[in-house]
């Protein structure tokens, strides 16, 4: 039995695996009511609701300098924190998902590729060099994208069909792009870019604005429906290439969209809010003792759960300390025990 095979815990049943699901999306849903009630200026239930009824209304039925308070404090500060903690924590977790399946490695995480490090450098040099938010977002995609295409590169100049061989070309590319972030930070101002810097690097969602979230839903929620109809494609995979080639499945074009689309999502999340991390290691473990295996039903529900986890978190970075802690440093304090808790209680399937 190797490291990677769980096939002999009977994975759950239909009704328990759609159970869980419309389980965790009713939370989910709760969650995200919630989030809009609690924050440093608590806005009540029936406050919420009259809110919205008034606006469905054209503004009639409620005070209007309340309305306007309520309008700023829900609409343009709240909500799209709200919906890009749940885009970025879906992303994360499905595409952390797929490429523990591509990779059959429980190891592998969004940033094996390089991604996550040539965003971080993309970021940081824009920081230094323009004093523009959408630059700094732009260039973080960019150099995320291009720290992807130096791992395929190098792997390409082997010519060979390995998944080892793409790992390493992601070892490389990382470590690159790591040295040359090291480099920015040491040039930068270190009264002024230095910490702005640092803090992008913690990851945080108190930058987010709408406009940034209505620009980037679309090309996330693609990427991780993509991702849903390759999962069929990936419990092929997991038999070998050989097999699947049997099959009639082309192996390199399957590869070529999961990597295509993890790689995408993984580098928006970093234009979005920064460098999270955990998420996309962590959540799919979390899912597959839940659900099983199968990643038809795996990689929906790491999305769901990976939404539902980083929304609670970053409701805790934002309330539970007398200031607002970086959400990438609370994911990774909450999410390092939890990922301990899930190996301990499948140790022998790791066996």
């Amino acid at each position: 039995m190797t490291a990677w095979d769980d096939s002999r815990r009977p994975a759950p049943s239909f009704v328990s695996r759609h159970r869980w699901a419309w389980g965790l999306s009713l939370v989910l849903a709760a969650a995200s009511a919630a989030s809009l009630m609690v924050g440093r200026y608590a806005v009540p239930p029936g406050d919420i609701l009259g809110f919205f009824m008034a606006l469905y209304a054209g503004g009639e039925g409620m005070d209007a300098s309340r309305f306007q308070e309520l309008h700023v404090l829900l609409l343009d500060v709240r909500l799209p924190r709200i919906v890009a903690a749940m885009l970025i924590g879906a992303a994360l977790a499905s595409s952390g998902t797929a490429f523990q399946a591509l990779f059959m490695n429980p190891l592998v995480s969004p940033g094996l590729l390089g991604v996550l490090a040539g965003a971080s450098f993309g970021a940081a040099l824009a920081m230094v060099f323009f004093d523009h938010w959408l630059a700094v977002q732009v260039s973080a995609f960019l150099f995320g994208l291009i720290a992807v295409g130096l791992a395929l590169g190098i792997a390409a100049l082997y010519r060979a069909n390995s998944l080892l061989i793409l790992v390493l070309g992601g070892i490389i590319s990382t470590g690159l792009f790591a040295s040359l972030l090291s480099l920015v930070k040491f040039v930068a101002d270190p009264y002024d870019q230095l910490p702005a810097i640092v803090m992008w690097l913690m990851g945080r969602l108190s930058n987010v604005d709408a406009r940034t979230v209505t620009v980037l839903v679309v090309p996330l929620l693609a990427g991780m429906f993509a991702l849903g109809l390759s999962a069929k494609y990936l419990n092929v995979l997991s038999m070998g290439d050989g097999e699947a080639t049997a099959l009639g499945v082309n192996v390199r074009r399957i590869r070529c969209v999961v990597i295509f689309w993890a790689t995408l999502i993984s580098a928006l999340t970093v234009v979005m809010a920064g460098r999270i991390e955990w998420i996309g290691l962590v959540i799919p473990h979390v899912a597959r003792f839940l659900v099983g295996p199968n990643n038809e039903i795996l990689v929906p529900f790491s999305a769901v759960l990976g939404a539902l986890f980083l929304l609670i978190v970053d409701n805790i970075a934002r309330n539970l300390f007398p200031v607002e802690v970086p959400v990438g440093v609370v994911t990774e304090l909450i999410g390092i025990p939890i990922f301990l808790f899930v190996l301990l209680k499948t140790r022998k399937e790791w066996a």
